[in-house]
C-alpha cells in the first residue's frame, strides 16, 4: 500500500514497518512518500524494562523484519514511562483504568525509538516528550473508557483523539505522543536519506 505522494518507480519511497494509522497520517502530513509493510515481529513489554532500550530494540526489530536491500525502511516503537515503569498497551478495560489513574495529575514520558535502514548508514535513535495529565475524576475516566479509544494504545490513551481531554500540557514533540517523532524523523532523513524529503504536495 502506497502513501500519498508516491509516483511509482520514478521516486524514492520509504517502507514503513507498521500498520499504525497514526504513523501513516504523520508521514502523509510531512509529505514523505511511503508504502506500508506489516512487520513480522513480536513485541514484549515487561513493565520493569529500560524504556529507551526497549523502544530502540523494538524499532530495530520491526524494521529488520521487513527490510529488503535497496530500499529505505523505517521502524518505530513508542511506550509510556512513569516512575521507571513501562506502560504498554492495556490488556482490558480494568488495566486501562489502572493505568490512567496512575497517570492522573502527573507527568509521564512518551519515549519512541526510530530505526532507519538502507540510507547512507543505518540509524537507531530515540526521542522523549513529557506529558502532564489533568487530575482525572471517575466520571472523566468512565467517559474515556466507554469510548474504547484506549484499546491498543501505549499508556491507554490517544492524545490526537478524545485523549486530548486528559492532557494539561506537553513538553516536546507532539507528533511523538501521537506515535512517530516527526522532528527526529526529519532530522534523520536530512542526514541519511534526503531524497525522501524532495517530494512536495
Amino acid at each position: 500500500m502506497a502513501g500519498r505522494g508516491d509516483l511509482g518507480g520514478t521516486e524514492a519511497r520509504l517502507t514503513l514497518a507498521s500498520t499504525s494509522p497514526q504513523r501513516r497520517a504523520i508521514l502523509e502530513q510531512l509529505a514523505i512518500p511511503f508504502e506500508v509493510v506489516a512487520p513480522d515481529y513480536v513485541e514484549d513489554d515487561p513493565p520493569d524494562a529500560d524504556a529507551v532500550e526497549l523502544v530502540r530494540r523494538h524499532a530495530d526489530g520491526k524494521a529488520r523484519s521487513v527490510h529488503v536491500d535497496g530500499r529505505i525502511t523505517l521502524g518505530v516503537d513508542t511506550t509510556v514511562l512513569l516512575d521507571g515503569r513501562v506502560y504498554g498497551k492495556a490488556a482490558d478495560r480494568d488495566a486501562a483504568r489502572r493505568m490512567l489513574r496512575e497517570l492522573s495529575g502527573r507527568t509521564h514520558a512518551v519515549v519512541s525509538g526510530v530505526c532507519l535502514l538502507g540510507g547512507s548508514e543505518d540509524v537507531l535513535e530515540h526521542a522523549t516528550t513529557n506529558v502532564t495529565f489533568r487530575a482525572l475524576d471517575s466520571d472523566v475516566l468512565d467517559a474515556y473508557l466507554d469510548s474504547g479509544e484506549w484499546e491498543n494504545r501505549a499508556g491507554a490513551y490517544a492524545i490526537q483523539g478524545l485523549g486530548g481531554r486528559l492532557v494539561e500540557r506537553i513538553d516536546g514533540d507532539y507528533l511523538n505522543v501521537v506515535g512517530l517523532p516527526g522532528a527526529l524523523l526529519v532530522s534523520v532523513l536530512e542526514r541519511h536519506a534526503s531524497k525522501l524529503l524532495q517530494t512536495r504536495r
